[in-house]
């Protein structure tokens, strides 16, 4: 059962009356002072001298939350903060293994879900056997019970259990894992989270059904490359020379936002205090505003390979350009905004979801030398490029695309659209696409990659070396 993969569906939701909310809210601050208190003692264990966390006894709490929760989810509350430790323990492992040269700081042992100063997070598990979704086309709802306490201080009927408006469909069909809820306070949003297990024979099936377009295996296939970016998310070049660019300013922008208001906020704190609720949830939004952009992009991008049979695709690896950056805002950039490892990760799942082959190739300086005449004289300025031998201008990622793409393929296609800064070089049938915090939709005319408030960059006077 374990060995079958996973997929997660999610939803939003709301209860369908005042009492169920009430009911729902107090059930939901429950789970963090259960979390808190398994957490302490297996915290107490841990900084012990020969201290072993799995010998740490817990379940003498649940006679105090097991009325409220009910026994079924304080067991699935341990189960989570068991499955946290061994996360710990594992990436603990990586740290101090030569083998996992990324791993570069010492992970914290699990921590505290909030507390009576700052509030609790509201976050809920159900057991996968004691939900159950009513779907329809008009109304679906999710229904799932408390404890006994709850029941009677709110007046359930016999067998009446919490009931829920779903909004959204199950993407994904399989049996039912532990459902997790988890109440956003800054959006007033309660999302569902819903793992399912899926048989493997069924998993592919429903990868495909997922997208518009699938591979042809009558037609001729063809490769492609994705230059991975903080500036511009992707930049895929095709062997036919089609291109799309889907750009990430305005993202980072309100990315940086959101961390100026939690930097605010932590010079407020308290001397001796690192968080807030107030910082968790912000940190919290931030990360999953930046998930939805990016994870979206990588969608799109499936199916605009699918839609021109791309069977097979090149990604950069940033692991040397990484270690070459030192600028604070190209830091922030890469590795809090950006996350090259998430992103190539997600590519390689997304991907690989719909039989499109992923290998990783070096990308170092693959945006230093020209595409067109090899010469590495050259001018980069932002999303520009000019070789100042040949006269080639070019937005900086394609080009960083196409050299990948040619040092597996072989010479190609001159792309389409190569200038990010040219009307005429700007079509308007999707080459560049910008997030309108929903989909990805094709940028302004004269615009594309770059945000409104970007200033325009001039060609050199005179060719210079980059």
């Amino acid at each position: 059962m374990s060995d079958r993969p996973q997929r997660t569906n999610t939803y939003t939701a709301d209860p369908v009356s005042d009492r169920y909310r009430e009911c729902l809210f107090e059930w939901l601050a429950a789970h963090a002072p259960l979390w808190n208190q398994i957490t302490y003692r297996r915290r107490q264990q841990y900084f012990a001298e020969d201290g072993d966390i799995w010998d740490v006894e817990y379940t003498d709490l649940y006679a105090q939350y097991a009325p409220v929760l009910g026994k079924a989810t304080c067991q699935q509350l341990a189960r989570k903060n068991s499955e946290a430790w061994r996360s710990h323990f594992e990436l603990l492992s990586q740290y101090h293994d030569e083998l996992y040269p990324s791993v570069t700081e010492k992970p914290s042992p699990p921590g505290y879900w909030g507390s009576r100063d700052d509030g609790y997070e509201l976050y809920g598990l159900v057991r996968n056997d004691l939900y159950t979704f009513d779907w329809d086309d008009h109304r679906s709802t999710l229904e799932f019970g408390v404890g006994s306490v709850l029941e009677d201080r709110y007046g359930f009927e016999h067998n009446e259990r919490i009931t829920l408006e779903v909004r959204g469909k199950p993407h994904w069909r399989g049996d039912d894992s532990r459902l997790e809820l988890i109440y956003d306070e800054h959006a007033d949003q309660l999302r569902v989270q819903h793992p399912v297990r899926i048989q493997s024979d069924d998993l592919r099936e429903q990868r495909q059904a997922a997208f518009t377009h699938t591979l042809d295996s009558e037609n001729t296939t063809q490769s492609a490359a994705i230059d991975v970016g903080a500036n511009n998310t992707l930049a895929v070049v095709t062997e036919d020379g089609d291109t799309a660019v889907y750009h990430a300013r305005p993202e980072f922008e309100r990315f940086q936002t959101q961390s100026t208001r939690i930097a605010t906020l932590q010079s407020q704190l308290p001397e001796g205090q690192w968080t807030s609720t107030r910082i968790k949830r912000i940190y919290a939004d931030r990360s999953r505003k930046r998930d939805h952009s990016r994870d979206a992009a990588v969608k799109h991008a499936a199916e605009w390979l699918l839609d021109r049979n791309v069977e097979t695709v090149y990604v950069g690896d940033l692991t040397d350009v990484l270690a070459t950056h030192w600028s604070a805002d190209v830091n922030e950039k890469t590795h809090a905004f950006w996350s090259h490892g998430e992103l190539t990760n997600r590519i390689t799942l997304t991907l690989g979801d719909v039989g499109i082959t992923v290998t990783e190739v070096d990308e170092y300086d693959t945006s230093s030398q020209c595409p067109a005449c090899a010469s590495e004289t050259v001018t980069r300025d932002g999303d520009s490029f000019w070789c100042n031998d040949c006269g080639l201008e070019a937005h900086s990622d394609i080009v960083g695309a196409w050299n990948i793409l040619q040092s597996e393929v072989g010479p190609m296609a001159r792309p389409a659209a190569l200038s990010a800064e040219r009307d005429r070089d700007a079509p308007t049938d999707g080459a560049y696409w910008q997030w309108n915090d929903h989909d990805w939709i094709p940028a302004d005319f004269g615009e594309q990659s770059r945000s409104l408030d970007q200033p325009s960059v001039s060609k050199p006077a005179s060719s210079q070396p980059g």
